[in-house]
């Protein structure tokens, strides 16, 4: 099953048509029950032949960690607040001022139902099943990137594509050299809570910012 012909359709179909399946114009239900069914599938191989686990690592390096991950993060608030500032200040914290209740509720669904299942599913998944494809693991990380980005084709957003490029990147080079999804999954959280935060969520439909 794990032959590289097999692999290579695998990734074909579920990281490349399957993303680009859903910008075109079909049922919503039909799109709905694709990704499920993908869901699922991944699932099933990650737990029964992959055999991951999801427990923390306790050989983490936690500081080396924070520092890489904090001093990313400080260049992340300065250029995007300089970016809402610029481009629409009355968006800049709207709904952290305006609606406080809905930015925590929203942040938390967020981070459980988007966050932890992509993590699962571009680092978790697709390291363990396709790093054997590819011998130069700069180009592997750069293919998870692209694909990762490609994931979010469906906003029709050029910025959104460049971002999801640029965070694809630096998941999937935290996992790489952690193998830990919770680490990548932090990293992801952070920074996409963040743009929520600043007053970038309109572009990845997030509730409340065409009141702002």
């Amino acid at each position: 099953m794990k032959s590289k012909y097999y692999l290579a359709t695998e990734l074909l179909l579920l990281f490349v048509l399957m993303p680009i399946s859903l910008v075109l114009t079909y049922p919503i239900a039909i799109k709905a029950s694709l990704v499920f069914i993908g869901f699922i599938y991944i699932s099933i191989i990650l737990l029964r032949v992959e055999k991951i686990s999801f427990k923390v690592k306790s050989s983490i390096d936690w500081k080396a960690f924070w520092k890489r991950i904090l001093l990313l993060f400080l260049g992340v608030i300065l250029i995007t607040t300089a970016y809402v500032f610029v481009m629409d200040s009355n968006k800049l914290f709207c709904v952290v001022i305006n609606k406080p209740l809905m930015w925590i509720a929203i942040l938390g669904v967020y981070t459980l139902l988007s966050v932890w299942p992509q993590e699962i599913i571009y680092r978790t998944f697709f390291f363990a099943r396709y790093e054997s494809l590819f011998q130069n693991k700069k180009l592997f990380i750069f293919i998870n990137a692209i694909l990762f980005s490609l994931a979010h084709l469906f906003f029709r957003n050029t910025l959104v594509l460049v971002l999801t490029f640029i965070g694809g990147l630096l998941f999937a080079y935290t996992y790489y050299k952690t193998k830990s999804t919770f680490l990548a999954s932090i990293e992801h959280a952070l920074y996409g809570n963040w743009l929520f935060t600043v007053g970038m969520g309109e572009m990845l439909a997030f509730p409340g910012m065409e009141s702002c």
